[in-house]
């Protein structure tokens, strides 16, 4: 079963402990840091748009893109009650699609550890640059091997009315690769539970390796904190945020683009 299915409805459930406001702000600071004050912004992975809501009630207009479509629907119900105007699309962020560029590209909860492959994270990159506006910023957050390290071979599980689960955790310290398996079980009308697992695997980056990938798609790199500081790393810094910006496009290839989009509709 692929990552967020089952798990989708019970995802804010279960991560009550995540504080979100504290990470909006903290987003909302960084981009501001870095001279993004209003426009466009995309974020990638976004999951059920805890953070893309609270993104969205700061003033910036968003797009919103996941590849489980059953944690954007629990987004887009979201969406309802609130009233924000986010456009929420299906797409992998690996292969993802605009109309236009944006301000800036933002991500959390560590969404880049699951793309596995290297490569693959260098498309990503590409694509950052290819979308963003001219010096626009890419704000992104990765654990460190650090962060599995510390978690180990662990298992963890709850109990709560609307649900149960059990978290199954290995860390492959030769292959970098973080595995957890997740079992739920999830109450049906008849007062009986249903079973479903799901099996999700993370790989640890390096700071190093970020900055090597990010200047192979052409992004310029310009700094990394422990996360939601301002501080720089530390080999125990389990988890970064990093910073880059596009580099290679003029506001001048914009236009172009803008023709070129005019004529295709």
């Amino acid at each position: 079963m692929a990552a967020y299915e089952s798990f989708a409805g019970v995802y804010d459930l279960f991560m009550d402990n995540v504080d979100y406001d504290m990470w909006g702000t903290y987003l909302i600071r960084m981009l501001k840091k870095f001279g993004v004050e209003e426009g466009l912004v995309l974020e990638l992975g976004c999951g059920t748009g805890s953070i893309t809501e609270r993104l969205a009630k700061a003033g910036y207009d968003m797009i919103a893109l996941d590849s489980s479509y059953e944690m954007l629907e629990v987004a887009m119900e979201k969406r309802q009650e609130s009233g924000l105007d986010i456009l929420y699309l299906n797409q992998d962020a690996r292969e993802f699609e605009l109309y236009g560029t944006v301000a800036a590209i933002v991500t959390g909860c560590d969404c880049l550890n699951y793309i596995t492959e290297e490569e693959e994270l260098l498309e990503v990159f590409r694509l950052a640059n290819n979308y963003l506006d001219p010096g626009g910023i890419f704000l992104f957050d990765i654990n460190t091997a650090a962060k599995y390290r510390a978690i180990g071979e662990k298992t963890i599980a709850e109990n709560r009315e609307e649900g149960s689960f059990i978290w199954e955790n290995y860390f492959d310290e030769e292959q970098q690769i973080n595995e957890y398996a997740v079992t739920l079980f999830l109450p049906e009308e008849n007062g009986l539970y249903r079973k479903e697992e799901e099996f999700h695997y993370q790989r640890a980056y390096t700071l190093e390796g970020i900055k090597e990938l990010l200047a192979e798609a052409g992004m310029e790199f310009i700094c990394a904190f422990e996360a939601f500081s301002e501080q720089e790393p530390t080999e125990g810094s389990e988890r970064l945020y990093i910073a880059a910006r596009e580099k290679g496009k003029s506001w001048d290839d914009i236009e172009k683009y803008k023709e070129i989009w005019s004529e295709m509709e």
